[in-house]
């Protein structure tokens, strides 16, 4: 017997990238605040994966970084100049920040940018700290 899996799916695709940005549109956002960027991640091979969504930018428009065990992408598409009818593109500033998992070694990271997606992979295994056991004083 076959399992089929159901993936969510809205009626109306602008619908989902709505409600993606309702809390910036009760509040004065800033251009990085209001565009998020689409994200999978997942582990393999003793390495944590971020992929994102980035279509229609260089390496350039995209920077990587880590800080304090957080992943943050930041890209800007701009707008060229040309004569439109319609323009359903997002322009502006845009970013996407995640926890690494514990054991992420922050030394060992890889970007890959092709076909508008971005993979990041960061190596797992970093020495995890033991335990340690606190003395309890009994309080007079």
């Amino acid at each position: 017997m076959t399992t089929l899996a159901r993936r969510q799916r809205f009626a109306f695709p602008e619908m989902s990238d709505w409600f993606e940005t309702l809390p910036a549109r009760f509040s004065m956002p800033t251009m990085s605040e209001l565009y998020t960027v689409r994200i999978e991640d997942y582990t393999e091979d003793d390495r944590y994966v971020m992929r994102a969504e980035l279509p229609g930018m260089t390496p350039e428009d995209i920077d990587v970084f880590i800080a304090d065990g957080v992943l943050t992408v930041q890209a800007e598409r701009t707008e060229r100049d040309v004569t439109k009818n319609r323009s359903e593109i997002r322009y502006g500033a845009m970013s996407r920040s995640v926890s690494l998992p514990a054991g992420a070694d922050e030394d060992d990271v890889r970007a890959e940018y092709t076909d508008g997606m971005l993979t990041v992979s960061v190596g797992l295994g970093a020495e995890k700290a033991e335990a340690k056991h606190v003395k309890i004083r009994h309080g007079d």
